[in-house]
Formats: structure tokens, C-alpha cells, sequence
């Protein structure tokens, strides 16, 4: 044993000769004041002991140090791996790789993924696994929402897949997953009854949530598209409402034109008198529907909420209309917002309007005017479809002012004109009837600015 004393510190050694190679050899024991030499001997002792069996201090030292450094990295790496959490793991993708991509689909893409994942947001990334996903799949298909759960499967994908690209993560638990069987495109068409009880029950709720469900009946566009709407995409008359490609589904810029109803809606939301001028409006990139939040106006969210409590409100008044004609109420059929498109563009069609104005009210990318015919056909039928939407919105208006209940009473040919012939108006007296259209009205009712368009069998005006 030896005591090596440096400045300000004495250490005690255990020095021995290595046979093998004739080097003096040490080991550190520790320092002195932390050990009495009595305890330095003790150590030196068992050091020796090693040495004389063959043992190789230095190299326990070092296999010693390694094993607390492999430690020390697998620590810090399941604090990182901990701390990178599936919410922002979302958080990460939407900032660095969707910033290119259509604010309506980044926006979508990442609600959807943590409303479908919600419980595990906090949890690590790389906890989710297959059979979590399953789970929540086969939870959405079971509860009818097949489409839904097959969008969250492909956006649960490209963002686990973005991080396994970037090294993140080791693996994606989306590959290979089969996506939810489809029960095949909706089919419900709201009648005129329900279209009332609709348009009514969202004027028992307040702003921004009742204005914004009737605004979205009376235009007939995409939820996102309203809720992200802004004052400055509004004309200064309120005529007239001018989508951003940014916000569409297609990337295209999309005008749609306001009936009376719709003006009558936005002039609520400004406090305007009825009669009077349109009062200033807000700045341009004020949400003309949006949701007060500690954060400011936000986008409407919370839209199950909506449905139910618009729900709750048709409910409401189909039971006190029962219980007045003394019957029992019967429950409105499923439903949900985006059936206002298909109810919409049905009634149009049975009120005499070509569907390829249907086609531009509805900016689909593609519709009966596609093809080679669509690549030189670039008229966007503005006159047409602002009469076609004036048209729903008168209806949708008798509708709201009908207030009938008896849902038995209402076929379901009442979400489109009689059978006797489609519903025009006459030029002359601007007025609808239900009479049917004579060779001559048909004439005065096709309009004179469609040749070159394929008619379409049904008259149109």
C-alpha cells in the first residue's frame, strides 16, 4: 500500500508488480481522511487477493465504467423517447411537413388524429402499437363511421411514417393494416320537414354555433369551409363570398354567391338592422363565426356537441307536437351536416336547374362536364347559380315557416318537386308553382347562355 500526497490531497494506492509483464501496477483505494489506514490496508488486502487469483483491477474499473455509461445513455434515452409524445409527434409533423400542404387538410389531419387517439396523446409515440390502432379502427367502423376511421388510418400512417423516415421512430404501427370495410355511399336525402326542423333548431342556439349551422344549410358548402370562413372573403355588399384555394378541398378558388337568407345571416352576425346599410365590418382576417377561447377566435370545434344539441332541440319539438295531437313522437332519422349538400343539390335537380350548376354551387373538381369538354368549358354559370341558390334559399325558408312535425305524413318525395312535373318559376311573375311546365314555359324557362353545353334530359332553366 502506498500514500500519495499532491496538492491539497493524500490517496492511498494498492501497487503491485505484473508478473506477466514486469510493470508496477496500481489501483486507486481512496482518500485519506475518507479512510483511516486501517481501512486502506483492508482494501489494499482485497485488491491483492484479485491480483494473486488472476483478477485485473483495471480492467473491472473500466468494464465498470462502461456498464455505468451504457446505463446513463439508456436513461437519457427513455427520458427522450418518453418526452416525445404522441400529441407532439402531431405537433411535430403538422409544423415541419405540413406547412406545404392545404391549411384545410393540415387542419383536418391533425384533429382527426387526436380526437381518434385522444387517450394515448400523452403516452410516447413509440407506445402506440398495432393493436392500439385496431382498437380504435375497429371502434370507429363499429359505430358506423367507416370512412372516418379509414382517413385516420392513412393520416396515422403518413405521420408515423414521416417520423420513421427522419429517424425518430423505429417503427410505424400503421403498415399493414387493413382499412375498415365501407357500408357504400350515404343516401339520405333530407326532406323539406327536416330541413325546417333543422333550420329551426339551430335558432335555438346562439352564436357563433346557430348562425354557422344555417349559414351551411343556406350555401350548401363544406363544414371546414364555413367555419374557417373570414369577413375579408365577403364582398363589401354581402352579395357574394369568395373561397381561397388554400382553404378548399380541391386547391381551387371558389365564389359563392349569397342568396337574401344567407346576407340576412352575416347582416345578424354584424348587429345590422334589417333595413338599414351594412354596418363596418370586422377585419379582414376575423373569423366571421368564431368561437371566443382564451387564445381569441378560434374555428368552431366541438361538432358532435353541435349535432347532439341540435339534436336534442328537433327531439324537443317533435315530442311537444306529438303530445298536442295526442300521439307518440317518432325520433328523426340519422343525419349529419353534410347531407345538406346531397338535399340540396336533389331539390335543385327536381326544381329544373342543369346539374353541371349543381356541379359549380358544390366546386366539385369533376362532374358532368369533364373530360376534354371540361378543358375548353370554363364558364362558371354565376347568373345560374345565384338563381339556384336563391331558389334553395326561398325554400329553405317555407320550409322553417311550415313548422309541421308529423313526420308520417311527409313522404319521402318531399326532399324533391312532385312527381308531376319539376317546379319552375315563371319569368314573368317571378313566382313558384307546382303546375306542370307547358312546351311553351319549357321554352321561356332554358336559359339562353348555355349552347354548346350538353342539354340535360330534365328541363332547366
Amino acid at each position: 500500500m502506498r500514500l500519495r500526497a499532491t496538492t491539497g490531497a493524500k490517496t492511498f494506492y494498492a501497487c503491485w508488480t505484473n508478473r506477466a509483464t514486469g510493470e508496477r501496477q496500481r489501483e486507486k483505494l481512496g482518500l485519506w481522511g475518507a479512510l483511516t489506514v486501517e481501512q486502506a490496508r483492508t482494501a489494499a488486502r482485497i485488491v491483492l487477493g484479485k491480483v494473486a487469483t488472476g483478477g485485473d483491477p483495471a480492467a473491472e474499473r473500466a468494464a465498470r465504467a462502461a456498464d455505468h455509461a451504457k446505463r446513463k445513455a439508456e436513461a437519457a434515452l427513455t427520458a427522450t423517447e418518453a418526452a416525445f409524445t404522441l400529441d407532439l409527434l402531431i405537433q411535430d409533423w403538422e409544423t415541419l411537413h405540413l406547412s406545404t400542404r392545404r391549411a384545410s387538410y393540415r387542419a383536418e389531419a391533425t384533429r382527426a388524429l387526436r380526437h381518434a387517439f385522444k387517450v394515448h396523446l400523452d403516452a410516447p409515440a413509440k407506445a402506440l402499437d398495432h393493436v392500439a390502432v385496431l382498437a380504435v379502427i375497429d371502434r370507429l367502423a363499429k359505430a358506423g363511421k367507416a370512412t372516418t376511421g379509414g382517413l385516420v388510418l392513412r393520416y396515422g400512417s403518413a405521420c408515423y411514417g414521416w417520423a420513421v423516415k427522419r429517424r425518430r421512430l423505429l417503427l410505424n404501427p400503421f403498415t399493414g393494416l387493413p382499412m375498415p370495410e365501407r357500408t357504400g355511399s350515404r343516401e339520405r336525402v333530407l326532406t323539406s320537414q327536416e330541413v325546417g326542423e333543422i333550420w329551426r333548431a339551430a335558432g335555438t342556439m346562439t352564436a357563433p354555433y346557430g348562425p354557422a349551422t344555417r349559414f351551411l344549410l343556406l350555401t350548401l358548402a363544406r363544414r371546414d369551409e364555413v367555419c374557417g370562413m373570414r369577413w375579408g372573403e365577403v364582398s363589401p355588399d354581402l352579395s357574394t363570398w369568395t373561397q381561397p384555394g388554400s382553404r378548399t378541398k380541391n386547391g381551387r378558388g371558389h365564389v359563392v354567391p349569397l342568396s337574401s337568407p344567407a346576407r340576412g345571416v352575416l347582416r345578424d352576425m354584424l348587429g345590422a338592422d334589417p333595413l338599414g346599410p351594412v354596418p363596418a365590418r370586422p377585419s379582414a382576417d376575423q373569423l366571421v363565426f368564431g368561437s371566443v377561447t382564451t387564445l381569441g377566435l378560434r374555428p368552431i370545434s366541438g361538432h358532435s356537441w353541435v349535432k347532439r344539441t341540435l339534436d336534442a332541440a328537433i327531439a324537443a319539438a317533435r315530442a311537444e307536437a306529438a303530445a298536442a295531437a295526442g300521439r307518440q313522437a317518432e325520433a328523426m332519422p340519422g343525419w349529419v351536416q353534410h347531407d345538406f349538400r346531397r338535399a340540396g343539390v336533389t331539390w335543385l335537380a327536381g326544381a329544373g336547374f342543369a346539374p353541371h350548376v349543381a356541379d359549380r354551387l358544390l366546386n366539385h373538381a369533376s362532374g358532368t362536364i369533364s373530360g376534354v369538354a371540361a378543358v375548353y368549358q370554363r364558364n362558371d354559370f354565376m347568373p345560374e347559380r345565384r338563381e339556384a341558390l336563391e331558389a334553395w334559399g326561398e325554400h329553405v325558408d317555407a320550409a322553417a315557416a311550415e313548422g309541421r312535425v308529423d313526420a308520417q305524413q311527409q313522404g319521402a318525395d318531399d326532399a324533391v318537386p312532385p312527381s308531376h312535373g319539376p317546379i319552375f318559376r315563371s319569368r314573368a311573375s317571378k313566382r313558384w308553382s307546382d303546375a306542370p311546365l307547358t312546351e311553351g314555359a319549357r321554352r321561356d324557362s332554358a336559359p339562353s347562355n348555355l349552347a354548346g353545353v350538353k342539354a340535360a334530359k330534365k328541363p332547366y332553366r
